[in-house]
């Protein structure tokens, strides 16, 4: 068993998730990269393995427990990206900026930048706060 897959079945026990293949695949998909995935990305990779629907409900359920986060970056596609160590099925926390290379097209979590406070008129309550950049990543601008 590789790294990635040694993290992977820790990650579901860690969630109270069962090992399935595709759950293990799909995990050690995005260990093995530093971006966010469309399911399409995840398809394209693995639809020699697993059908469009079983790797829908593995990411819905991946969601549903805190295991991934949808990521909003202003494209049509929704991407998937892995939660941090602090994240769980009861307590989401992406107070982080997305950036989307104009380049490579791939959208990456940068945790080291909080997303300011929002201060809203009375009677306003703030539920989700999404927050993207544009620009090169670090690959491209070279």
């Amino acid at each position: 068993m590789n790294t990635n897959q040694q993290e992977a079945s820790q990650l579901l026990k860690r969630f109270s998730l069962r090992r399935t293949p595709t759950r293990s695949r799909i995990l050690d998909l995005y260990l093995g990269q530093d971006h966010a995935l469309t399911h399409k990305d995840i398809e394209t990779k693995l639809s020699t393995e697993f059908d469009r629907v079983t790797i829908y409900r593995t990411l819905h359920t991946f969601e549903e427990k805190g295991l991934i986060h949808k990521v909003h970056d202003g494209s049509t596609s929704v991407k998937y990206a892995l939660c941090g160590h602090e994240c769980h099925n009861e307590d989401h926390n992406h107070n982080h900026i997305h950036f989307t290379c104009n380049n490579c097209d791939k959208t990456f979590c940068v945790d080291e930048v909080n997303v300011p406070k929002i201060n809203l008129p009375p009677k306003f309550k703030t539920e989700n706060v999404y927050l993207y950049a544009k620009g090169l990543c670090d690959n491209c601008n070279v």
